[in-house]
């Protein structure tokens, strides 16, 4: 499993992760279906430390994100893990618009006192800066889900460094081929691995990656105390998804684009929320720190809730469901789920924009729109 440092990104992700090429050897790893080894390796005895498998995608993610990646059963549970890290009554600042599921964990601890979770309006360094004092943990979202809020992530790793904090970025939109946290001073880079990494919307997974060895180690330790390795299927899937994600990230990226600009001009769309368009607030600010503006466009339908669902409902390409980052396209109103906060407009639409030709999905939304 061996790559060159000196490979373009888009090389790394096809040929790191591979057994030795000797005679008569498999290009990918097989699926291991085993629970338990037989003694003598000491990297290999029981599964839930890890199998060849685990260590064939980590290497290819660790390569992409510039440091040391461990890969999880899901998104969610890369959070518990690096919360685990923190001690008791710990400080974390937090988005208060982020992905509901890691809002609803934080707050969770907050309310038995296992941590105490300071939300703030990441877009704004200053109240960035102002909740900092004293705290453990700055976990950043960028964009964030689904308001497209851009948090100036070198100017949190300044804060951070100074109050003695780690820096937690949540990577999922971007990926690592579009946005590195870890190259912009971040401890931890995230992902749902499940959304774009993986790619086709059959794999439930995450990852953690950190330039940090002994930051890794705590890491995998805590998956291996959590229970969170991922199984065996999924993680082949995974990286077998992986070898594809700088062409798909590149198709889809320009389908993204395409449609928010064909958005911004029709009647019905009272606002389009992409950082790939100059209009948005903080595109300057995205495009400094990223490579590109990923595959996720929210807009905001005019009408009543009845309306914007029904224009979810009449799409016939656009597949009516949530997640994000399979080569399908998919679209939802998101206020339809009770955790997303009140600052989410009713009649947000969240577009998950795939492969599929630009004026076919286009003519699907434009009609879903008009009907």
């Amino acid at each position: 499993m061996t790559h060159e440092t000196s490979w373009h990104s888009e090389t790394t992700a096809v040929t790191a992760g591979r057994p030795p090429h000797v005679p008569g050897a498999p290009v990918n790893y097989p699926i291991g279906v085993s629970t338990t080894f037989s003694a003598g390796d000491s990297a290999h005895a029981y599964i839930r430390e890890g199998s060849t498998g685990t260590e064939a995608l980590e290497q290819v993610l660790g390569a992409l994100e510039g440091g040391h990646a461990v890969v999880y059963s899901s998104g969610i549970a890369t959070v518990n893990a690096v919360v685990d890290l923190l001690p008791g009554g710990a400080i974390v600042v937090a988005p208060n618009h982020a992905y509901p599921g890691t809002n609803v964990r934080l707050r969770e601890l907050h309310a038995v006192g296992r941590l105490v979770v300071r939300e703030v309006q990441i877009d704004d360094p200053a109240a960035v800066e102002a909740a900092a004092d004293g705290a453990a943990l700055l976990w950043l979202e960028s964009p964030t889900n689904p308001l497209m809020e851009v948090a100036d992530i070198r100017a949190a790793v300044a804060v951070a460094q100074r109050v003695g904090a780690l820096v937690a970025v949540d990577n999922t939109f971007m990926s690592p081929v579009r946005q590195s946290p870890l190259a912009l001073g971040a401890d931890i880079s995230m992902h749902s691995a499940t959304k774009s990494i993986s790619g086709h919307s059959d794999a439930l997974i995450g990852s953690l990656s950190t330039r940090d060895a002994d930051l890794a180690a705590k890491l995998r330790s805590r998956r291996t105390m959590q229970g969170t390795l991922p199984g065996a299927l999924e993680t082949f899937l995974s990286l077998r998804g992986l070898r594809t994600l700088h062409i798909r990230t590149d198709r889809a990226e320009a389908n993204a684009l395409e449609i928010a600009q064909r958005l911004e001009s029709h009647p019905r769309v009272e606002k389009v929320l992409y950082v790939g368009l100059e209009s948005h607030p903080h595109y300057e600010r995205h495009m400094s720190q990223a490579d590109g503006s990923g595959a996720v466009v929210c807009f905001v339908a005019s009408g009543s809730v009845e309306d914007v669902e029904r224009i979810c409902a009449s799409t016939r390409l656009w597949t009516h469901a949530t997640s994000l980052g399979g080569v399908e396209s998919t679209l939802e109103r998101r206020r339809r789920w009770p955790a997303e906060p009140d600052a989410t407009p009713e009649g947000l639409i969240r577009l998950s924009v795939g492969i599929e030709h630009v004026d076919d999905l286009w003519a699907d939304l434009n009609q879903a729109l008009n009907a």
